[in-house]
């Protein structure tokens, strides 16, 4: 073979070798996963809110804690849900029997992976934090503490409706009797273990379904507020860190950085605790947790301002399109 033909052909061998090199590297690479997300609504989530405090305050025991359950259950019914309602007589710390209901609406009840979504529905009987002394004993609105939550999942809900989510179970679960815990000082009785979330503490123990399993949790407690701080909770971060870091980057990548904060906080008793303990859940809680606040909440917290003045669109979408955001990239498996 002559030096020019010999030339030639090695010519060709490494052409050959290239384009086999190419087509591996082009193999190796995963393919984009392009997910189409739908867009959080605030306005509905605002009406939503505003239509459970139209009913007054959701005191277990009291006519607008039975009218609001009646909505609740209608709502989701008429938005595609299973809804299943589990009826508990719980104990309040005032030794009073409380007809609790959790509210539970299931999408997809034959996917196997399903991921658990809560607030609590109820709203506070007391308003010890009051600037009037004289109101402190008379419950509140709860139009943050409580009706902000439940509004973006019913949001949520009607997405979920309208945008069929594939491979992937979503119970929305609507907590009673969470807020009914004793005050502190004991609020004239004795000191008493566990009195606040009552009807997660059921639920962790008394599932909806046999055998109930959930990849993770996400229970959001106080979303509704201008200028809400959600840091990253420490009891969420003790039992369900990885959970936390996927939602808030979530937050980061879609722009609300402001909200999100990945700084951490200190725990609090709040229905993902129960979840966490009882039911083995991981379960986080996206809560508003101030800078700087004598109770450690919002202004209004367990007073009478606590009510539509302060809802906020921008917060309300900031919490929704991200927990969207999570739910349909998890069903397309990007994580």
């Amino acid at each position: 073979m002559s030096i020019r033909k010999f030339s030639q052909f090695i010519i060709c061998v490494l052409i050959i070798i290239c384009c086999f090199s190419c087509k591996s590297d082009q193999k190796s690479k995963p393919a984009t996963i392009t997910v189409d997300i739908p867009v959080f609504n605030a306005d509905m989530a605002y009406r939503y809110i505003e239509k459970q405090v139209s009913f007054g305050s959701r005191v277990p025991n009291s006519p607008a804690h039975d009218s609001c359950a009646a909505w609740l259950k209608r709502e989701f019914h008429g938005i595609g849900a299973r809804v299943v309602v589990q009826h508990a007589d719980l104990k309040a710390y005032t030794g009073e029997i409380l007809k609790a209901q959790n509210i539970i609406a299931v999408y997809n009840p034959d996917a196997k992976r399903r991921v658990v979504l809560a607030a609590h529905w109820d709203s506070r009987h007391m308003a010890e934090w009051d600037a009037d002394p004289n109101k402190r004993m008379e419950p509140i609105l709860g139009a943050d503490d409580g009706a902000s939550g439940v509004g973006v999942l019913l949001e949520i809900a009607r997405n979920l409706d309208v945008h069929k989510i594939e491979g992937l179970g979503i119970d929305i679960v609507l907590f009673d009797a969470e807020d009914i815990g004793q005050p502190r000082g004991g609020g004239g009785f004795p000191e008493q273990k566990d009195t606040w979330c009552l009807g997660s503490q059921h639920w962790s123990r008394n599932k909806h379904e046999p055998d109930y399993r959930a990849m993770y949790g996400i229970l959001l407690d106080m979303v509704g507020s201008k200028n809400a701080r959600f840091p990253r909770e420490e009891v969420s971060m003790q039992y369900a860190s990885g959970v936390v870091n996927k939602v808030w980057t979530e937050a980061q990548k879609a722009g609300y950085s402001s909200y999100f904060d990945f700084a951490q906080a200190p725990g609090v008793t709040d229905d993902h605790l129960y979840v966490n303990q009882i039911a083995k859940i991981p379960m986080i809680d996206i809560i508003n947790r101030p800078v700087t606040s004598e109770t450690g909440f919002g202004h209004y917290w367990h007073t009478h301002k606590d009510d539509m003045s302060v809802i906020d669109k921008q917060t309300l979408k900031a919490v929704g399109q991200t927990v969207l955001n999570v739910l349909y990239k998890e069903a397309a498996g990007v994580y």
